[in-house]
């Protein structure tokens, strides 16, 4: 009674009191609770007290719901009837209501049925105890069809702790009772009040893909009830979902698959079509119309190679998706969408046709069905390409809603891209240019053209860019001469700008590409001066235009000079971001990359000078003004030289660069060394120039790795770690470097391994533990010499088997992959020669990363990261063989019979076994996913096993 005193006091504080910190604490006091013993009894009492308000019988049936699914195993086993019976009297208690709290019941007695087997239910399993308990009690029926509803439901539920072995078997003692639920299920038609969720119930039971023959479902008196009240006055939501799971119900991969589908096909589809003058029908209520539409958009993607033959029958179902795509309200429209994606892949993919055989029958057979859905894709631009226009008011919406909007415009270009692939590039582009034209010669506002139904088709226009061939000569210099004329609204001036760079490519290859470069640049050089999302589109364009037209544009550099200086000095009108002006430096490397050796390098250095000008100014200031300059204020400088580094494709003219620049930037190292943004923009810049320079970098690489090999010790930098790993990977096999990068790599690794000494020093630094065994890890590729030799090699393992469980997910990724990349050793030819020195290390340590890496498999780590760990221990066993099987017999034996049984133990070790033997992994990882579920299923069989594995302990002493 105390306890049930402080749950209703509780619960009491939550709801009404008007302090936050009192319902805090109540809801914090609530939650522990609910993971305790005493929560069983507690919340099975209030549920009974008839003194319970709606507050107290909502939280203790959630209560008892969550503690069925979760903590069932936690009752003794004599506990199960008795439970079972008061969840009984709970539904029966509860058969009006409240409706959330029978829910929750009925979900605590599916969650029950889920984890006892029928033979300890008793009486013939659950569903034959329900239908009995149904003709005991028929003035309660309504409790029992919500529970029949959520039984094949909860077959899916992950939060039940059931064993995976058991998850299957309730499954099948299902699908054999399937005559039971549809018998149960078929009476309760004969009662009116109970059909729609008796329909509710089969939409449910047919989710479980349990094969009724076809023909059978096609004569079944639930079948044909859904289908009838389709055509009530008033649209039975659960008979539409009967039929939209009867329609996936037939849903096949092929042909073939269809024909055992067709009795019930030909049952539903002409019922559905019946429908199609609804969807025009204004008294219809939109969420009819929506029902109605989702039955054709089910039809279409369900149906979809059938009707990709072009039969007149399933042209029939084609037109009335048309008619769906033509609906104004874009949620109906775009139900079809799906549709036309994958029909086209149906028209245009070779496997589509693999039955023919025959290459010119393929080629014919293709060519007659696109021409038989030819005009309905046209229909189909039409229709789509008016979705995308700017609302009147839309600089009124909320942001919400203007993302709304942007996402219905990406979702139309990908319809129209499905339409493209189908008609052709050229003929989706006439279609728009006529629209375009149309836009055009529409209705004037006073002097103002309304500019948006103009950027609409621009828009669709750029989506398709990539389809239009780029030797398109009859709309394309239409389309080019157009834009100079169009008014320069911002919106407007954006898609603009963005339709010249989608179209750069075609201003390369037409022959009137060249005459159309000027007025194309000058409108880029507006779209720079009216905003700055304007100005973000032209800078994008800019880069596209010369990265596909830098051989026209080599005589013209004096003028594109004259706009990136603007562009990064902020001179003038631009208004483009310092973010955005990254793709003018790009724009001008890529053009600079096409002249003549001894011209880049002046040209290079022309680059740089804007960028390096306020870089300089500071640091003749002195150490304490650089030092003390917010970070954005340097990155921003340094941004652009990384990227000038990146795209001039010159070796020797970006070497002469870093080589000219590396006082300027030793400065910023020596005096910002402190600062991690501006560290890790500055080995961005350097990373990009060794990468370009290669080996032309000269003394200047010699000069860069001592820097950060010193400063390293001082300040731990991560992008000090990732710099190297960028040197590793060139100049790593190059035996002329091999005495200062081993020194570099024994420096960083033994810093390092003394800064990770513990899983906190992990948790609080997973930067430095990605980098670390990223660098790690390029080192066994690159120059595995320098690696396992070194007096490094042990100290980074035993790091490394300290930082496996780190929750960070890169950094435990980093550190698996590196655990796989030691043991893949023998994989390679290179690697080969130093399995000996490996295995000196790894075989004593070998039990205790074994222990480690199931411990990580079994909840130390998330399950998404179960993979990379289960890769890891698959590449361990198929490396040490009977080794590796001995040191996993020993973790998994650690973990007690409650957690896993020796069945699902047993089928783990197989599959260790199972790659020690060569089987390819790639199939094994089935055992590994079922054991890391049954160690998961609850937090307290999750805790019992990290309990034993102890994943935090190096050297754990087995006990026999």
């Amino acid at each position: 009674m105390a306890h049930e005193n402080i749950v209703k006091e509780a619960l009491n504080a939550l709801y009404h009191h008007p302090d936050d910190a009192v319902r805090s604490q109540a809801d914090q006091w609530l939650q522990k609770f609910q993971r305790t013993i005493d929560a069983w009894q507690v919340s099975d009492n209030l549920l009974h007290d008839t003194s319970s308000n709606v507050e107290t019988l909502i939280f203790c049936s959630q209560t008892l719901r969550s503690k069925v699914q979760r903590d069932f195993e936690e009752l003794p086993s004599e506990a199960f009837r008795p439970l079972r019976d008061s969840l009984n009297n709970l539904l029966k208690k509860f058969h009006k209501g409240p409706p959330k709290v029978r829910t929750q019941i009925s979900l605590a007695v599916a969650a029950l049925a889920v984890q006892v087997p029928a033979e300890d239910w008793g009486d013939g399993g659950i569903m034959n105890w329900l239908r009995d308990e149904m003709n005991l009690h028929p003035d309660i029926v309504l409790s029992f069809l919500e529970l029949l509803r959520v039984l094949p439901e909860e077959v899916f539920n992950y939060k039940i702790a059931a064993r995976p072995d058991r998850r299957r078997k309730f499954e099948d003692e299902l699908v054999s009772t399937m005559d039971v639920a549809l018998g149960i299920l078929t009476a309760c038609l004969n009662i009116p009040e109970l059909k729609e969720q008796a329909m509710e119930a089969f939409a449910s039971w047919l989710r479980l893909r349990h094969r009724i023959p076809a023909s059978v479902l096609a004569t079944h008196s639930l079948v044909l009830t859904a289908l009838s009240s389709l055509t009530s006055d008033v649209l039975s939501e659960a008979a539409v979902n009967v039929i939209s799971e009867l329609i996936h119900y037939t849903s096949a991969r092929n042909l073939d698959g269809f024909s055992v589908q067709m009795p019930l096909i030909q049952v539903i589809v002409p019922q559905v079509m019946n429908l199609k003058p609804l969807l025009r029908d204004s008294s219809k209520d939109e969420e009819d119309v929506k029902a109605i539409a989702r039955l054709f958009a089910d039809m279409g993607d369900s149906y979809v190679e059938l009707i990709a033959t072009g039969s007149d029958e399933s042209m029939l179902i084609v037109h009335a998706l048309i008619e769906v795509a033509a609906h104004p309200e874009y949620d109906i429209a775009s139900m079809t969408f799906n549709f036309w994606h994958n029909l086209q892949i149906c028209l245009i993919e070779r496997e589509s046709y693999a039955s023919l055989g025959d290459e010119s029958l393929f080629e014919a057979e293709r060519n007659r069905r696109v021409q038989v859905f030819h005009s309905s894709y046209e229909t189909l631009v039409s229709l789509v390409s008016c979705r995308v226009q700017y609302p009147q008011d839309y600089s009124e919406l909320s942001i919400e809603d203007q993302k709304d909007f942007k996402q219905t415009r990406y979702a139309v270009a990908d319809v129209l891209i499905d339409a493209a692939l189908v008609l052709g590039g050229e003929t989706t582009l006439k279609i728009l240019y006529m629209k375009l034209v149309e836009a055009l010669s529409g209705p004037q506002n006073g002097d103002m053209m309304d500019w948006r139904p103009s950027e609409a088709q621009l828009y669709c226009i750029r989506a398709i860019s990539d389809l239009v061939p780029i030797n398109e000569s009859e709309v394309m210099p239409q389309i080019m001469s157009l834009l100079p004329r169009l008014p320069h609204q911002s919106l407007l001036l954006q898609t603009v700008c963005l339709t010249v760079g989608a179209y750069s490519k075609w201003l390369d290859a037409a022959p009137t590409g060249l005459s159309f470069l000027p007025s194309v640049i000058d409108i880029l050089v507006s779209g720079m001066s009216m905003s700055e999302d304007s100005a973000a589109a032209a800078a994008l364009a800019f880069r596209h235009i010369c990265d596909d037209c830098g051989k026209k544009l080599r005589g013209s550099l004096d003028g594109l000079f004259q706009i990136y200086q603007r562009a990064v000095t902020g001179e003038g009108s631009f208004k483009v971001a310092a973010q955005d002006s990254l793709h003018l430096v790009e724009a001008l490397s890529i053009v600079i990359t096409e002249l003549p050796p001894d011209q880049a390098k002046k040209a290079l250095e022309a680059l740089c000078i804007p960028v390096v000008a306020p870089l300089q100014e500071v640091i003749n200031q002195g150490p304490l003004v650089l030092g003390q300059k917010p970070a954005r204020e340097i990155t921003v400088h340094i941004d652009r030289l990384a990227n000038i580094f990146r795209y001039v494709n010159n070796p020797e003219a970006v070497a002469d660069a870093i080589q000219r620049l590396w006082p300027l930037f030793k400065a910023i190292f020596d005096i910002r060394a402190w600062d991690m943004r501006t560290m890790e923009s500055l080995c961005r810049a350097c990373k990009h120039a060794v990468r370009t320079s290669k080996r032309f970098m000269g003394v200047t690489i010699g000069a860069m790795l001592e820097e950060i090999q010193g400063l390293y010790k001082q300040h731990h930098q991560p992008c000090f770690l990732y710099l190297s790993s960028e040197v590793i990977k060139i100049f790593g096999s190059d035996p002329s470097c091999a005495d200062y990068l081993k020194v570099l790599i024994e420096s960083l690794f033994s810093n390092t391994a003394c800064l990770l000494t513990k899983i906190q020093d992990f948790t609080s630094r997973p930067d430095i533990a990605d980098d670390c065994f990223l660098l790690a890890s390029r080192c066994i590729r690159y120059c595995p010499h320098l690696l396992f030799p070194s007096p490094v090699f042990p100290s980074l393992v035993e790091c490394s088997m300290i930082g496996i469980t780190v929750q960070h997910r890169e950094a435990s990724n980093s550190i698996l992959s590196f655990l796989s990349d030691i043991f893949d050793l023998g994989k390679s030819s290179q690697g080969q020669q130093f399995i000996s020195i490996r295995d000196s290390v790894i075989v004593p340590r070998g039990a205790s990363i074994t222990r480690i890496l199931i411990a990580a498999a079994t909840g130390a780590l998330p399950s998404s990261r179960l993979e990379t760990v289960a890769y890891a221990l698959l590449a361990l066993s198929r490396a040490y063989g009977v080794k590796a099987l001995e040191w996993a017999k020993e973790g998994v034996t650690l973990i007690p019979i409650t957690a896993a049984t020796d069945m699902e133990k047993s089928r783990f070790l197989q599959t260790l076994s199972d790659a020690a033997s060569g089987v390819d992994i790639k199939g094994l990882t089935t055992p590994i996913e079922e054991l890391s579920e049954v160690c998961r299923r609850n937090r307290t069989v999750q805790e019992i096993v990290l309990e034993s594995l102890r994943p935090l302990e190096l050297n754990l002493v087995y006990v026999s």
